[in-house]
């Protein structure tokens, strides 16, 4: 299937270029008008209901989108995915994380063999240590029961897991499962973040687990670093093989660092770090909060939208149906960027997740053939929970840049409110506004509507909405770990489909790597400085002339080598 060529040489490329000029001629008013139209756009699956009828598209849209998903081979590349084929080219990889949430009797191949076992032997062996932890039998170093929790990871090691944790927080059942126990997320490597996560806590009763492939990310291993010394400050050195455990594939490293290897927890390379929630990357940290049976859910959930994604026809295919639709509004309707708005305070971290895994997987400038691309990919994510993010952004959506949206709903709350003498509910409050705010992008206010409305003539400028501003929205029935799961691997296959669409390779990201070889070069430079007292060379002037001026001003920090951990 390897070919130079691509997709936008194709004719049915320049085919739906052409169409672009008949949408454009269609304001949504109209669209919305026709109700036939509007219900074929409304597709569910396993409770959850998919509404893009908001989209500057008509049916012609999605035939021709269907055509160009049949151009790309999106069926054979998912096909290849789901084989353990090595589609990551450039790294030589498969991509599996699907196979981190399979059921144990299903067959996945990598290499000719099912990594099912694998996985399910990591997933065992997280449950027999979260629940001999969470019930006392596994202790610290002084016999006190392991209450508290820190994750140390950066990227995708954090972002999903973190997510996943803020989402369940205020879940029933969850709660119920986390009684007494707290769990932290350590990412930054700037001090303060150290800080801020010990804070309050007491080493005796803190286990802290280290989120590495490698075990040698730079910033995940210095934050390993001082937190070994905050452990063995209070407890003594042969504390940390109480009090750290390792997610890692290097156990020779692991064993070095002072944690015990029969306490780490592999996975494995066809697992990309920001696909990497379902692995012992995300359950290990979530079963010590929430218990395994909790976590298994959001596995299943997830796993659930897998099956979905591989077997469903395009035109009822939800990830399929949401990655065609932002190709089609990427590189069609020219427009770069998405919000992605929760209607639900629950999913606060739902959209720096997403964009870290769409802006790393799909902003790419070469096709998977190395040829640049005369088109642009991938999306600017950002996003915030309404109705938070109305009195932000939403300005600018409604009478700025267009920027096609996501809603996401929840039927039912988790956590219900309901006053005496109230017209509403606090979640029917919300929800009012998930349902109006779609509406008002699409048809938006004109200058009539307001001259009817006495609008004084100087205020109909500045209060005339255009209106046709394209969303999409998603109604969950309710938001509990399975749902969560089913909402992440939606958003997953999106961006593969994405990618797929476009011929890129979304599931390497080299551009993460310059900036770190170059910080190495400025590391050894501030210590040659600070310990030698050697000038700064062989950088820019730009760079030189802050490097002095940061060295300069900060020349009251120890120059004995010594540990100051931070204090709260």
């Amino acid at each position: 299937m390897a070919s130079s060529s691509l997709i936008c040489e194709t004719r049915i490329w320049k085919d739906l270029r052409a169409h672009v000029e008949d949408i454009k001629e269609t304001h949504l008013r109209e669209l919305m008008s026709d109700t036939e139209r509007c219900k074929s756009m409304m597709v569910e699956f396993d409770g959850i209901l998919l509404d893009y009828s908001r989209q500057r598209a008509n049916l012609d849209t999605l035939n021709k989108l269907y055509n160009l998903a049949e151009a790309a081979h999106l069926k054979e590349k998912i096909r290849r995915m789901f084989n353990g084929e090595r589609i990551n080219s450039t790294e030589n990889r498969p991509v599996l994380h699907i196979a981190l949430r399979a059921p144990r009797d299903s067959v996945i191949n990598s290499d000719g063999k099912n990594v099912i076992p694998d996985v399910w032997q990591v997933l065992d062996k997280i449950r027999d240590f979260s629940e001999r932890v969470r019930s006392g039998t596994w202790v610290g170093a002084t016999g006190k029961v392991l209450k508290d929790v820190i994750a140390i990871g950066i990227g995708g090691s954090f972002l999903g897991p973190l997510f996943v944790h803020t989402a369940l927080q205020t879940d029933p059942e969850a709660i119920e499962f986390a009684q007494g126990r707290q769990l932290r997320f350590l990412a930054n490597v700037d001090p303060i973040d150290v800080a801020r996560n010990i804070a309050g806590l007491n080493p005796e009763t803190t286990l802290v687990v280290v989120v590495s492939k490698t075990f040698t990310t730079a910033e995940t291993m210095l934050n390993a670093r001082t937190l070994r010394e905050w452990i063995s400050a209070a407890l003594g050195p042969q504390a940390v093989a109480k009090h750290m455990v390792a997610v890692s594939t290097n156990l020779t490293l692991v064993e070095k660092f002072g944690i015990d290897p029969n306490n780490a927890f592999a996975f494995w390379d066809w697992v990309g770090g920001r696909y990497s929630v379902c692995s012992a990357v995300g359950v290990l940290p979530l079963s010590l909060q929430y218990g395994f049976l909790v976590v298994e859910k959001f596995l299943k959930g997830a796993s659930s939208i897998d099956q979905h994604f591989y077997s469903a026809p395009f035109e009822k295919n939800l990830p399929v149906l949401l990655g065609l639709l932002s190709v089609w509004n990427v590189s069609f309707l020219g427009y770069p960027a998405r919000a992605i708005l929760p209607y639900s305070q629950a999913l606060e971290k739902f959209a720096p997740h997403i964009q870290q895994v769409s802006m790393e997987s799909n902003g790419k400038g070469v096709s998977i053939d190395g040829v640049p691309l005369p088109y642009e990919t991938g999306e600017i994510d950002f996003g915030e929970p309404g109705t938070n993010g109305q009195h932000s952004f939403y300005q600018l959506i409604h009478q700025g840049r267009v920027i096609p949206c996501d809603f996401i709903g929840v039927v039912k709350s988790q956590k219900p409110v309901y006053l005496k003498g109230e017209m509403v509910s606090n979640h029917d409050e919300l929800m009012s506004n998930f349902f109006a705010q779609p509406d008002a992008l699409a048809y938006g206010k004109t200058a009539e509507q307001l001259l009817n409305e006495n609008v004084p003539q100087p205020l109909i400028p500045h209060k005339t909405f255009s209106g046709n501003r394209p969303s999409l929205s998603l109604l969950l029935p309710s938001l509990n770990a399975y749902s969560i799961g089913q909402l992440l691997a939606i958003y997953e296959h999106r961006i593969a489909v994405e990618g797929f669409v476009w011929g890129i390779n979304s599931f390497d990201q080299w551009g993460v790597e310059l900036g770190k070889s170059l910080a190495t070069q400025v590391r050894k430079q501030l210590h040659a400085s600070r310990k030698k007292g050697e000038p700064v060379e062989g950088f820019n002037f730009s760079t030189t002339t802050m490097l002095t001026r940061y060295l300069e001003e900060s020349a009251d920090v120890p120059k004995e080598d010594c540990t100051i951990l931070p204090k709260m």
